[in-house]
């Protein structure tokens, strides 16, 4: 019993370090990127995307040739693939944003939830048992009484939202698969994929920013603290973009959606520390309440025997001769 205590509680903790990982860069990013766009008028969101995985790519580069990343395959029909959705998804976010009211984004945002499950049951045939289903709405009902207010909807809004939500959860559920049959560790993931991405985003970027925009990036009145933001931003983007794909790798793209929230909740609370009362209301701190309740809920449920199962064999890999040592994702499969 106590080498399987251990083992664990090592896991517990593993997992534990790895979302507060990933909520400390993603928080970072949003402050970062809100002081650059909203102060210093950098609004060319596609370009500094294209620029964080062009400093993940270097990253990547850096740690293959100290020896930290081994070689490893990764078809180039795959890496397509993951990065059209990828790509569609920063794209999509960005176009929903700008074309949709701040509710209606939001309710958007927690679709990616149920469409997430929907992927998991279609192509890994995983069951969720009625309380981890019902902890899921839980959690979408908190998060939704905190964040969405005002709603309105039109078609060129709703497109891009749907575009938006369906690429992003195509994209998450990638990265476990990925993982999984390729046995990829997320630094050999981003080594795959960070090039790809920062290649056709620099290129396109600029493009897409003056449509979005009306400005052009080679316009843009460069200074010494908006330049030191930028380096800022893309330095933090490096452990959001890793942080992601252990996460995703860990748990699973649902679970790593449901974690997700509770960085919303975590930036609001953060914002009456900072901000006073101003946000402060009923309904708020009642859809806190309800969505922590929510998470926790979820948490217990899917753990529990039948709460998130599979129903057929695990993904077969690529490399069958591995597959008792396979990547981070396999290792820890009791599984977002």
């Amino acid at each position: 019993m106590a080498p399987s205590s251990s083992k664990a509680d090592k896991k517990g903790a593993a997992d534990a370090a790895a979302w507060m990982f990933n909520v400390v860069t993603s928080v970072g990013i949003i402050i970062v990127n809100k002081a650059l766009m909203a102060t210093y008028g950098f609004s060319y969101a596609t370009t500094l995307t294209g620029m964080h995985f062009a400093t993940t790519t270097l990253m990547t580069g850096v740690l293959r040739w100290l020896g930290y990343i081994q070689s490893s395959h990764l078809p180039f029909p795959e890496l397509l693939k993951f990065v059209l959705f990828a790509n569609f998804s920063i794209v999509g976010m960005n176009v929903s944003l700008m074309w949709n009211s701040v509710g209606f984004y939001q309710i958007a945002k927690l679709t990616m939830i149920p469409v997430s499950c929907l992927l998991e049951v279609l192509f890994d045939k995983i069951r969720y048992s009625r309380d981890t289903k019902l902890s899921i709405g839980v959690v979408l009902l908190g998060v939704g009484v905190c964040t969405i207010t005002d709603v309105s909807v039109n078609a060129k809004g709703f497109i891009a939202a749907f575009i938006a939500v369906w690429s992003t959860s195509l994209q998450q559920y990638y990265v476990h698969y990925l993982q999984r049959k390729y046995s990829l560790n997320s630094f050999n993931l981003l080594g795959h994929t960070a090039p790809a991405q920062a290649a056709t985003l620099l290129v396109l970027g600029p493009f897409l920013d003056y449509w979005l925009t009306n400005k052009r990036i080679d316009t843009y009145d460069y200074s010494a603290v908006s330049v030191m933001f930028i380096v800022i931003s893309c330095t933090i983007a490096v452990g959001t973009n890793l942080s992601q794909f252990i996460c995703i790798g860990r748990f699973t793209a649902v679970t790593f959606q449901v974690l997700g929230h509770m960085k919303t909740i975590l930036v609001l609370i953060m914002g009456f520390f900072f901000f006073g009362k101003d946000g402060l209301n009923l309904h708020v701190v009642l859809g806190m309440i309800i969505a922590v309740v929510g998470m926790i809920w979820y948490g217990n449920a899917s753990s529990k025997p039948g709460g998130k199962e599979r129903r057929s064999l695990s993904l077969p890999t690529s490399r069958p001769q591995k597959q008792s040592n396979l990547s981070e994702s396999d290792e820890h499969d009791g599984k977002v």
